[in-house]
């Protein structure tokens, strides 16, 4: 238990965040959980996060330990676009979480792939069987999976050695003024907006951004759609977020992508489309030697029907006919 007393220069200061400075070991969403659960009390009594000191109070934190979070086999469908033997690859749904984390332990891939009985490889993370790349939860497409270590191990050294090819579509605002291009834009996490990564060297405060990585996204336009630009993307390295973050980076961000700069809603001419609920980003293709022969395989994911739709809206409201979206998709559909 931690014995906290509040001090005049902290009035004002709310619950959870003066409870996170003194516990510097506990996440300010575990700190949120422990008050929700009350196991914090303001001179014995359970209060809420946000209620503000005043100073002089006397703080309890009971700081129970949370449950390893762990994998469970659920009966959930899956779109499986290939399989032999040591590999899987599956064509994720937006939304899908790739695997567990702390407070989200359910319906993610591995649950899914684990309730069909999959064997997976063992190494690494024991929440992350199998996993050797990742798809953020909004997007969409192609991810491949390990069946065994041997395949698992290959893989991930094919990854590292950026053997791997990956190839995603993605509509993004504005109109790019080249017909193609080359981000090279180091990508590091944001100290003060935790969930974001960020190209910055340093926050708008000043502070320097931790252990930037080196990062490579080439792109070439497919079609130029009223304020809006359709994009097909190479990735070289996969840092977290990596095109999101680079597009963002030119005021070009995905379009759906609101954490890092898109609008709401988008508007063609005097239209404004229905919000698309999700980012215009899919993983359409991916190529890899097969773990054990060597043979070259390129898997494939159509765009998913809500991307489908929502170009079509699209494509109607800035009047381009169904043979230029054809054209523009080629390959894609």
């Amino acid at each position: 238990m931690h014995q906290l007393l509040a001090l005049s220069t902290d009035a004002g200061t709310r619950l959870d965040r003066f409870v996170a400075a003194h516990c510097p070991e506990l996440s300010r969403s575990r700190v949120q959980e422990l008050i929700d659960d009350g196991h914090v009390l303001v001179n014995g009594q359970s209060l809420k996060p946000s209620q503000k000191l005043h100073g002089g109070e006397l703080v309890s934190v009971v700081a129970h330990p949370r449950p390893a979070p762990h994998a469970e086999a659920e009966a959930i469908p899956l779109d499986v676009l290939y399989e032999d033997e040591d590999v899987i690859a599956i064509n994720k749904a937006a939304g899908m979480t790739v695997h567990a984390g702390a407070g989200n332990v359910s319906g993610t891939l591995v649950n899914a792939l684990l309730g069909r009985g999959q064997a997976l490889s063992k190494a690494g993370d024991p929440l992350r069987p199998g996993i050797v790349h990742r798809l953020d939860k909004e997007t969409s497409g192609v991810i491949l999976v390990a069946k065994n270590d041997a395949s698992h191990a290959k893989l991930g050294e094919a990854f590292r050695q950026r053997a791997i090819k990956k190839t995603y579509i993605a509509l993004v605002e504005g109109v790019l003024g080249e017909k193609k291009g080359r981000i090279e834009l180091a990508i590091g996490r944001d100290p003060i907006y935790r969930t974001r990564m960020t190209t910055l060297r340093k926050s708008w405060r000043g502070e320097a951004i931790a252990n930037p990585r080196e990062a490579r996204t080439d792109w070439k336009a497919l079609a130029k759609i009223d304020n809006t630009t359709l994009v097909e993307v190479q990735l070289h390295t996969g840092r977290t977020h990596q095109i999101r973050v680079h597009f963002s980076a030119l005021k070009h961000p995905v379009v759906g992508d609101i954490l890092y700069g898109a609008a709401n809603e988008l508007r063609v001419g005097k239209l404004t489309l229905p919000r698309l609920k999700r980012n215009f980003l899919h993983a359409a293709k991916l190529g890899f030697a097969q773990p054990r022969t060597g043979a070259w395989i390129e898997v494939r994911a159509a765009l998913p029907g809500e991307l489908r739709g929502f170009l079509q809206e699209l494509f109607a409201a800035a009047g381009v006919s169904q043979s230029q979206i054809d054209a523009a998709l080629a390959g894609y559909l």
